[in-house]
């Protein structure tokens, strides 16, 4: 069988979701698993729950009624932001089987990392880069200047922080 040996139930994969996960810890050289444990899946409810919960019901598993209910009704998946913009002809064209590859429907939604960066420059550097980058925006913020673009730069680089002082906190656990 092709079935995990075990999966998440209720954890929603981030970069500090999971614990300090080893095969054999004192043997270990280089650490890091994704999960908790060897051969553990992940979920990765962000991209679309209809996936997981496939999955669930093929391996007879069952999942938190409170995970389902965050992500079906309180937090929009990249999967129905998808969907939410496909106007009423793609709809019928996919439902038809006539447009097919669609970027819906296959866990998409998370951001695949770069870490050679980390390892480069270290994590320190990187984050004040951010903020020396943020405050650079300022002035075009104050005069309005490009505001949409201004706006999604600021929030990415806000996220790009964030998501390096998780790698920060998740390295720290080992």
């Amino acid at each position: 069988t092709h079935a995990p040996v075990d999966f998440d139930t209720n954890i929603a994969t981030t970069i500090t979701a999971h614990d300090a996960g080893y095969i054999n810890q004192p043997l270990e050289k280089i650490v890091g698993l994704q999960t908790d444990a060897p051969l553990k899946r992940a979920l990765h409810p962000f991209g679309g729950i209809n996936m997981i919960k496939s999955s669930f019901h093929a391996y007879g598993r069952e999942m938190d009624s409170e995970f389902e209910y965050l992500f079906t009704d309180l937090r929009k998946t990249h999967n129905q932001g998808v969907f939410d913009v496909y106007s009423p002809d793609m709809l019928r064209c996919r439902k038809s089987g006539v447009l097919t590859g669609l970027p819906d429907g296959y866990g998409r939604g998370r951001i695949i990392g770069d870490y050679r960066r980390v390892a480069l420059y270290g994590i320190s550097y990187l984050v004040r880069e951010r903020e020396l980058q943020f405050a650079d925006l300022q002035s075009r913020l104050e005069k309005g200047e490009d505001l949409e673009a201004t706006i999604r730069l600021r929030e990415e680089l806000a996220e790009h922080r964030h998501a390096l002082l998780q790698i920060q906190e998740m390295a720290a656990k080992y």
